[in-house]
């Protein structure tokens, strides 16, 4: 066990300029439809979306290990998809992989275009596109379909950044790609676990959040504090997360080109620490909750700003 989480995203070093810049030109047009998408959210559902940024940022600071001395975490974005829509939902990873990059250095700057592809819109999509079609099957058929979309939506990440990888001159296609599905296959299976899990106790404690055209969503303040709580809790817990490198670190250590990372041009919270009291398990809870915080922010303001346009 560490006391502090690994980096755990695409660092700068390993794409291409040119895959860097063309994965940043998709991640802009698509998060720009999805605040075009989300002016039709009701307001109702505006503390869900803070709340679920909170839980997955939260959750993604907690390794949690897998075969052979490698770890991996929630991706969240098939959840988000599920529970909120996928435009929201795109919205919400693009608020928790930035803050991660711009607050704690987890990922590069010039790379988090791709990370926010590869982790909150594609996740999102296929997530959402697969649980949406098993809409009519029961309960807990559903939610079969639901950790099996969670699981694919991992392997889709996977896929995403090995070619990526390939496209950049960083590995070779027929090395990099079963390296990267091998071991997020395992990952997919916590993804799906964590999913599954969420959704039933969201289906047992508030089940309207799970159906958005209720109009029932808000149901007073009790659930947004029950939110905040849990994710207040899961990073108190954070401290405990595994040490091992997680599935792309893993993959970059065997095939050779860890070595490619290039060190973030400035430092803030890295490792998700305070600086003043290094790395200890105070310090990590502590710049958790910081980054909780933030992230709730950005997505307030998202949503002002899907307001704002809505109005104009």
């Amino acid at each position: 066990m560490n006391f502090v989480p690994v980096p755990m995203h695409i660092p700068d070093g390993f794409l291409s300029l040119g895959v860097a810049l063309f994965c940043w030109g998709v991640t802009a047009v698509v998060v720009g439809v999805a605040l075009r998408r989300t002016q039709a959210m009701g307001e109702q559902r505006v503390p869900l979306m803070g709340i679920m940024a909170a839980f997955i940022f939260a959750a993604q600071m907690i390794n949690f290990p897998v075969a052979g001395g490698t770890s991996g975490h929630l991706l969240g974005g098939a959840l988000a998809a599920m529970v909120l829509g996928p435009w929201p939902a795109m919205l919400v990873m693009t608020a928790v992989i930035a803050v991660q990059g711009l607050l704690f250095q987890d990922g590069g700057l010039l790379a988090m275009g791709a990370n926010i592809l590869n982790m909150g819109l594609l996740t999102a999509a296929v997530g959402y596109g697969l649980y949406r079609a098993g809409a009519r099957l029961r309960p807990r058929a559903r939610l079969v379909v639901a950790g099996g979309a969670a699981w694919l939506s991992v392997m889709t990440g996977a896929l995403a950044t090995s070619l990526q990888l390939w496209l950049s001159g960083t590995a070779r296609l027929d090395i990099v790609v079963p390296a990267m599905l091998g071991v997020h296959a395992l990952i997919g299976i916590g993804e799906a676990l964590i999913t599954v899990g969420a959704l039933t106790f969201i289906a047992r404690t508030r089940p309207e959040v799970l159906e958005p055209g209720s109009g029932q969503e808000r149901g007073g303040r009790g659930w947004v504090l029950a939110g905040v709580l849990v994710s207040v809790l899961v990073v108190v817990l954070s401290p405990l997360a595994s040490s091992n490198p997680d599935g792309l670190e893993r993959v970059a250590m065997d095939l050779g080109f860890f070595g490619r990372s290039a060190d973030a041009p400035y430092h803030l919270l890295s490792g998700y620490t305070l600086p003043f009291l290094g790395e200890t398990p105070l310090s990590t809870i502590l710049a958790g909750l910081v980054g909780v915080g933030v992230v709730v922010l950005v997505v307030m303001f998202l949503t002002r700003l899907v307001r704002a346009r809505r109005e104009m």
